[in-house]
């Protein structure tokens, strides 16, 4: 992952574990829970714990944890992925909060029905948790597979909006 310039990160806590959010000057470009694979190498990112954006982000999470249901209105850079991954994020922000999809049916949407693989490959490294909603994504039969956060997250992510698992 790819990002230039280096973006200003904060920390904050939320019920599932500490967060970092990260933006650029076009927007939120990074939210991870501490110990998520593929957190990028931050050496060159400048602390900016009263960013408004970063405010804004951690006041959106806070909420979210609290069963607020409001849409979240923050701009998002994506940038930092391939064309390809960047489709993929593009794609999982048409996942309705209380709904779920399958990696089939998610490369199905892109048009890529035999790219499944690469598909859940993009949905792993997806850079902003929760807001691009990457744990809305399942096994073809419902079950619940990977999630670079963890799967106790992501069960406790879809249970806090409403979805069965």
């Amino acid at each position: 992952m790819k990002f230039t310039p280096p973006p200003a990160y904060s920390r904050f806590d939320t019920p599932l574990g500490p967060m970092l959010a990260a933006a650029t000057d076009l927007g939120l470009c990074g939210l991870w829970f501490d110990g998520q694979r593929h957190l990028p190498d931050m050496a060159a990112w400048k602390p900016a714990p009263q960013h408004p954006l970063l405010l804004q982000t951690a006041s959106f999470i806070h909420a979210y944890f609290a069963g607020d249901k409001a849409a979240y209105c923050l701009p998002l850079d994506l940038a930092g992925g391939t064309p390809f991954q960047q489709a993929v994020w593009q794609a999982l922000l048409q996942i309705p909060r209380g709904a779920s999809t399958s990696y089939g049916a998610l490369s199905q949407s892109l048009g890529r029905p035999s790219a499944v693989r690469a598909v859940a490959g993009a949905v792993g490294r997806n850079p902003v948790s929760i807001l691009v909603p990457c744990h809305r994504v399942l096994g073809m039969d419902g079950s619940l597979t990977g999630y670079a956060g963890g799967l106790e997250r992501k069960t406790a992510l879809l249970q806090l909006e409403g979805v069965l698992v």
